[in-house]
């Protein structure tokens, strides 16, 4: 099993980014995903949620309006495309599944919005 980011970069205030998952070595369609961010000196918080077909979308309060989760089940990929990028998005951003009581996390990757 492995969750594998890309996308990650340095982007002034008010730009924008998209972010990939690859996903392998699970049935990927079958899985609902989510994406997490951690702040230096800040606790993982939740980003955004999506079911395993693609149907239903969480966000949080920060990111609602900007930010848009989505996937290619074909592709066996999930995204997020960010919009409006404020400096308070500057994070590590994971995506992450649950394998029953088992978490899997993907490696990270760094999101630095300058203002």
């Amino acid at each position: 099993v492995q969750l594998v980011e890309s996308g990650g970069g340095l982007v002034q205030a008010g730009g924008s980014l998209r972010l990939s998952c690859a996903a392998s070595g699970f049935t990927f369609s079958l899985r609902d995903m989510d994406w997490y961010r951690q702040a230096p000196g800040k606790q993982r918080e939740l980003v955004a949620t999506i079911t395993s077909g693609g149907g239903t979308t969480n966000y949080d309060d920060s990111v609602k309006g900007r930010f848009t989760i989505s996937r290619d089940n074909a592709k066996n990929t999930m995204y997020l495309q960010m919009n409006s990028l404020k400096p308070e998005d500057t994070a590590v951003y994971y995506c992450h599944t649950w394998f029953g009581v088992l978490e899997t996390w993907g490696q990270g990757t760094q999101v630095t919005v300058s203002s």
